[in-house]
């Protein structure tokens, strides 16, 4: 389709604008441009239609399965994103006083305590706006825990090769150097070389659990007790609590603090970059150390916010995404204690019954058919048989009007594609899929050179990714 710069026509415009209703400012000449910016011109009628396109060329949960892998693409309710509409919520101010808004404190202190719960936790801040931010801010209270002990050698994060790939990444920020550890032939941490990392100078563990393989690690007490042995801190990437909310808690098994991705367990949109939100949990001995502001109750009820003098600091401006977390509020309530473990055990029963079918078709399941929440396919042997890699797969599922799987992720599988159903698919939609993906696999068989053409039917076809990548073009050149 075209860009709006390529329809527009000189003189065309949309000239219908209100009445102005506040007082008009005369700027400095010097403050103004001195030639009008090169905006398109058009017809109110060319815009709309150029929009309805746009729309048409999405994807989301709306319009079909949108199984991405590690991500947890779900549907979510509306009644939720109605709650968070509601005037008390969104007409405030973050710097109005406090006596103002005590249903908007209340609702941040409700959602911090049912997550308390959830993740068996004792302390919890609503402040971090994403999972990595969530991760970064956990690793923050790991930090300023061990140097308010004196304990500055302790400067080494230790991170499974099957971790999320910000892990690492928020280890740097936070001032740490990463050790990695490899996995097992099971797919959990290898002990032994967990043993053999941890020392005098571990400041502490990150681990997803259930992993970016899908799998629930069988030695996660076991795994604690040798960071914790080593004088270790554990932190918890709970960012696939979608698989065990309401059955297992993190800090049950053994950790001091945990993140919690709102906008993936919790019903928040997901995708377009947002917004998001990465609440952090942990246990008494680290909340001292939480950003500030935190909501606090007085002996009369009154909520306010105070600041506790050992805090790292703010990590974000005023108290986070808010109205995310007046959706998970929403959610958790809307589905109560019998319905919390409910979802998360549709979303593991979901996932093993697709990777089972799936296997019947043909695919690799590198790690067996039982998983959690999401599974790992391995197109190796189907690209040593055929020539179609992963990656053809993924863009042919295009053609079918499904967005792919998460390809090439997590690493340790060099052809992979992360499949996760999410509890909110029916069994029809998930046996509609298996019946693509056995398509593809016969398409495959009989020429697997056709699909490094795929995708054949959509908009754009197969882009050459590797120039976009390093030479990208970004910007409109005008004539």
């Amino acid at each position: 389709m075209k860009l709006l710069f390529e329809r527009s026509v000189a003189g065309r415009k949309q000239t219908l604008f209100p009445e102005l209703d506040v007082p008009e400012v005369k700027y400095d000449e010097a403050l103004l441009r001195r030639e009008a910016p090169r905006l398109p011109q058009m017809a109110e009628v060319d815009l709309g239609r150029h929009y309805t396109e746009l729309a048409k060329q999405t994807h989301g949960v709306n319009d079909g399965f949108y199984p991405l892998g590690s991500c947890t693409m779900k549907y979510n309710p509306r009644v939720n994103e109605q709650v968070a509409a509601l005037p008390g919520f969104t007409d405030i101010h973050p710097l109005q006083p406090t006596a103002t808004v005590q249903g908007c404190l209340r609702a941040m202190r409700e959602l911090e305590g049912m997550l308390q719960e959830i993740c068996g936790m004792d302390a919890m801040t609503l402040q971090p706006a994403a999972g990595a931010h969530g991760e970064y801010t956990g690793l923050l209270l790991i930090r300023a825990h061990h140097l308010a002990h004196g304990d500055t050698a302790r400067t080494k994060i230790i991170v499974p090769d099957s971790a999320h790939g910000t892990n690492p990444a928020s280890a740097v920020m936070a001032g740490f150097t990463v050790v990695a550890v490899p996995s097992n032939a099971e797919g959990g941490v290898d002990l032994d070389a967990l043993r053999a990392a941890v020392g005098p100078d571990t400041a502490g563990l990150m681990l997803t659990n259930p992993n970016t393989l899908g799998l629930f690690d069988p030695n996660i007490v076991e795994i604690c007790q040798i960071v914790h042995e080593a004088g270790g801190l554990c932190y918890y990437d709970g960012a696939n609590l979608n698989a065990v909310m309401g059955h297992a808690r993190p800090g049950d098994m053994g950790f001091d603090c945990v993140h919690v991705n709102l906008h993936k367990t919790f019903s928040t949109p997901h995708g377009g970059g947002g917004p998001g939100s990465g609440p952090v949990g942990c246990k008494a001995f680290l909340a001292p150390y939480l950003p500030g502001p935190q909501v606090v109750e007085g002996e009369d009820g009154t909520l306010a916010f105070a600041y506790s003098d050992q805090s790292v600091g703010k990590v974000r401006s005023f108290y986070g995404n808010f109205l995310v977390a007046v959706r998970a509020l929403a959610y958790i309530l809307t589905l109560g204690r019998e319905g919390i473990p409910e979802a998360s055990t549709g979303a593991v029963l979901n996932a093993n019954y697709l990777a089972h079918r799936l296997a019947e078709v043909g695919y690799t399941l590198p790690y067996g058919e039982r998983c959690m929440h999401e599974f790992v396919i391995d197109c190796g042997p189907l690209k040593a048989e055929t020539g179609a890699s992963a990656m053809d797969v993924a863009k042919r599922l295009l053609d079918f009007g499904i967005h792919p799987p998460t390809m090439y992720f997590p690493l340790i599988v060099h052809e992979a594609l992360m499949v996760e159903p999410t509890e909110t698919e029916s069994r029809e939609t998930l046996d509609e899929f298996v019946d693509m993906m056995a398509r593809i696999f016969a398409e495959a068989h009989e020429d697997g050179e056709r699909l490094h053409g795929a995708p054949f039917d959509c908009p754009i076809g197969r882009p050459d990714e590797v120039t976009a990548a390093r030479k990208p073009h970004l910007r409109y050149e005008f004539e």
